[in-house]
């Protein structure tokens, strides 16, 4: 077929699916060694409460219905899309292999020998692989990247796509969608030289994600249980408001004067010491004693002055994650609400860019 026949890949929609929300985002490019992307759609949907615990779908109607409720918000077409399942439901692990096998052999190779490396019957995950490149010290082998998660983690997702009428044409794992979307922010960050050590602390409603790249590529990852959730029961109980008027109140404003001392400083507080103390983590876990850069991502990314906080806490330079700051906005996008969501739209963005692959 000639160059101009070819049709191109279906858009790929990016459905990062948190405990509390849906965010999708569509994207496209144009130009060639130098891509300009663009924001077709972009909505945000709520979830009930417990429909997704602890990033695992417990209620996959509601999904279904809030990914229904996210397509029509946005407009889009596209029914095709990505989506990720977080790092602590994947196992991974770097094995080497021969050199000279063809992508088939290594595949069987692999298949042959998954059950060393995986603590589950290969009957009950799903498995995937990448070759990273040539062994540093082994021309003669290859790094291959091997990643296994519970089938039930991917088919959920999988399963509440189907229900909303879309097709899920990749399951990511959501770090390696961060690290996509960072692409997209590293030349806004200072010159570090050739390899340098950027920590992404994602902060979101009941989560918070530490990813370390070093030179492009993700080298650590760790979760733990804090994010927004805890400031909006906070604003509840001292308030006396329901759960749903505490968080309509912690984003319009309107509480009492003694809200941002007593309530909204010692939460910044604890998030500056969230992150310090997920550093200190990384640090004793590696032969890294410091970081370049910390960028800052999530709900949580967009209180006011916290990355001047966590910037003195932790004495490194810290900067708000936007990936789509240099990307032009269709007509039918609310630019200013995109703006706003941006810190916390890198795992949807790094999935958009799936369609691209």
């Amino acid at each position: 077929m000639l160059p101009f026949l070819k049709r191109k890949n279906p858009p790929l929609l990016g459905l990062d699916v948190s405990s509390t929300s849906v965010k999708l985002l569509e994207l496209s490019r144009s130009g060639g060694a130098k891509p300009r992307y663009r924001v077709e759609c972009y909505a945000v949907e709520p979830l009930k409460a417990n429909a997704v615990v602890e990033k695992n779908i417990a209620d996959i109607d509601a999904v279904a219905e809030a990914l229904k409720n996210v397509v029509r918000r946005s407009g889009t077409k596209a029914k095709h899309a990505a989506v990720a399942v977080s790092g602590s439901a994947v196992i991974t692990k770097v094995i080497t292999m021969a050199a000279e096998l063809t992508d088939r052999q290594l595949e069987e190779q692999i298949m042959l020998e998954a059950d060393q490396y995986i603590p589950y019957s290969l009957d009950e995950v799903n498995l995937d692989f990448e070759v990273i490149g040539p062994t540093e010290k082994n021309p003669e082998t290859v790094d291959v990247l091997l990643a296994a998660s519970r089938s039930e983690n991917v088919e959920n997702r999988v399963e509440a796509l189907g229900a909303a009428g879309l097709t899920a044409k990749v399951v990511d794992v959501e770090a390696y969608a961060i690290e996509a979307a960072f692409s997209l922010i590293a030349d806004q960050l200072p010159d570090y030289g050739e390899d340098p050590t950027i920590a992404i602390a994602d902060i979101g409603a009941t989560n918070m994600t530490l990813n370390v790249l070093h030179g492009g590529s993700i080298i650590y990852t760790r979760e733990q249980n804090f994010g927004g959730k805890q400031l909006t029961e906070e604003i509840q109980r001292r308030y006396g408001l329901s759960y749903e008027e505490a968080g309509m109140a912690k984003r319009q404003g309107g509480l009492p004067d003694n809200y941002v001392p007593e309530v909204l400083e010692p939460f910044k507080e604890a998030m500056a010491q969230q992150v310090n103390r997920s550093l200190q983590f990384f640090f004793s876990s590696s032969a890294h004693n410091s970081v370049d850069h910390i960028v800052l991502a999530g709900g949580c990314a967009s209180i006011a002055a916290v990355d001047e906080l966590i910037e003195e806490k932790t004495g490194t330079p810290v900067t708000i994650a936007n990936p789509l700051a240099r990307m032009s906005v269709s007509s039918n996008v609310k630019a200013q609400s995109l703006s706003n969501d941006a810190p916390a739209l890198m795992t949807a963005c790094g999935l958009a860019l799936r369609s691209f692959d």
